[in-house]
């Protein structure tokens, strides 16, 4: 069994601890658990692990949010991986901050990254990993908003809640969609 993680973000340093590249803070979280290296790949920066009999490939976009379909349908076909093993990993301002949800199809919600998956790979039926980043902006600001850095306080809850998060990974691949959004989601 193949499953594919793609945690959203947008590649260099101006954007590496801000709230719009969560998606590759908790991949980098697993790998550094699973003692794990990225390679520079077509797309993507790449790692593979085995867990329980399964191969889990983890994905870092390099196309930026915006157009993170072209590396998910790109690696999807690469590694022939059904739709139903795809875990995309992404912020969400609609959720309070650090709270998570799993979820098996639903809108991009406004969120770019989600919508160019959508039209890359054939609509919205594919699980996504919803991590909550708060909305806590004037109106107008989100975009300073979600490319702004973590307060002090976000960041002394963050190890915690990406933990959960990779925990929800884990459990994707291992008991499947619905056990983990039964056991997990808040």
């Amino acid at each position: 069994m193949k499953y594919l993680i793609a945690g959203l973000g947008n590649i260099g340093p101006e954007y590496e601890l801000t709230r719009h590249n969560v998606g590759f803070l908790i991949l980098d979280r697993l790998a550094d658990k699973e003692k794990l290296n990225w390679e520079s790949n077509r797309l993507a920066f790449t790692s593979l692990f085995k867990h329980k009999g399964r191969q889990i490939h983890l994905i870092k976009p390099t196309t930026y949010m915006n157009l993170s379909g072209k590396a998910v349908n790109y690696w999807m076909k690469e590694l022939k991986i059904p739709k139903e093993n795809v875990l995309v990993v992404v912020d969400d301002i609609a959720l309070p901050f650090g709270k998570l949800r799993m979820k098996s199809k639903g809108s991009d919600a406004g969120h770019n990254g989600l919508k160019n998956i959508a039209e890359l790979t054939g609509g919205q039926n594919y699980a996504r990993l919803r991590f909550g980043i708060g909305n806590d902006f004037s109106a107008g600001r989100q975009i300073d908003y979600v490319l702004g850095r973590w307060s002090q306080q976000e960041i002394d809850f963050l190890p915690e809640a990406m933990d959960r998060a990779t925990e929800m990974i884990i459990a994707f691949c291992t008991i499947g969609l619905e056990k983990t959004m039964n056991q997990y989601n808040q």
